[in-house]
C-alpha cells in the first residue's frame, strides 16, 4: 500500500568549493546553458542537452519533491557563483529511511576539481546526521568505469549488478551497478572524505 510521504525540509548545504541549493525553475537558464553538452549523458536514461528536456529534468525532480519522493539541488562553484549542475536525493523512503543519491552532473569544465568530492560529503553528512537515514544508495552503469571508481573513492560498497536493468536513450539496454553507504559505514566513510578534501 502507497503511503504518502511529507517532503524533507528544503535545505542550502554550503562548502568551501561547493553550495548545494534548494533547486528551483530559477536555476533552469543556467543550467540549460551548462547542460549544454552531449559528452555529458552517455551513461544517463535520457539526454538533457536539449532546453526542453532539461526543463522537463527540473519539472520533473520538483514534481517529486512535492510527492515527498525527491530532494533535489543546484550545484553552485562558491568561487564564482555558477551553477554548474545537479544532485538530488530520490527513490525517498521515509518508512525504510533509505534513499539515493543520484542524477548527479557538473558540466564538463568543473568535472575535474573539488566540487564532485565535496557534493557527496554534505549529501551524505545531512543524510545520516540530520534526515536520520539508515542506507545511501549510489546506481551507475555498469560501463561507467570512471563512475565507478569514484564511488569506490569515497568509500562506499558495491553490492551487485541489476542485469538489463535500464532502456537507455539510444536503445542500448543498460545493466546497473549498485553501491551504498549506510549508517554504521558514515563514521569511517566520513573521515575518508574529510582526508580527501584537505588534499
Amino acid at each position: 500500500m502507497a503511503v504518502k510521504q511529507e517532503p524533507f525540509p528544503a535545505v542550502t548545504l554550503t562548502g568551501r568549493h561547493v553550495r548545494l541549493e534548494p533547486l528551483s525553475l530559477a536555476h533552469l537558464p543556467a543550467l540549460q546553458a551548462a547542460g549544454a553538452h552531449d559528452e555529458l549523458w552517455p551513461y544517463f536514461v535520457w539526454s538533457f542537452a536539449a532546453p526542453e528536456a532539461m526543463k522537463k529534468f527540473v519539472e520533473t525532480a520538483l514534481a517529486d519533491q512535492q510527492r515527498g519522493e525527491a530532494l533535489p539541488f543546484a550545484v553552485v562553484d562558491v568561487a564564482s557563483g555558477a551553477t554548474v549542475g545537479s544532485t538530488r536525493f530520490g527513490a525517498i523512503d521515509r518508512h525504510h529511511r533509505r534513499g539515493e543519491c543520484g542524477w548527479i552532473w557538473l558540466t564538463p569544465a568543473r568535472q575535474r576539481g573539488p566540487l564532485n568530492t565535496e557534493m557527496k560529503y554534505l549529501m551524505l553528512r545531512h543524510a545520516f546526521e540530520v534526515l536520520g537515514l539508515l542506507r545511501v544508495e549510489f546506481k551507475t552503469d555498469a560501463l561507467n568505469a570512471k563512475s565507478r571508481r569514484a564511488l569506490e573513492r569515497i568509500g562506499a560498497t558495491q553490492e551487485g549488478i541489476f542485469r538489463k536493468h535500464m532502456v537507455m536513450h539510444t536503445g542500448k539496454i543498460r545493466d546497473s551497478v549498485y553501491f551504498s553507504v549506510v549508517d554504521s559505514d558514515w563514521p569511517r566513510v566520513k573521515q575518508h572524505l574529510e582526508r580527501l578534501m584537505q588534499r
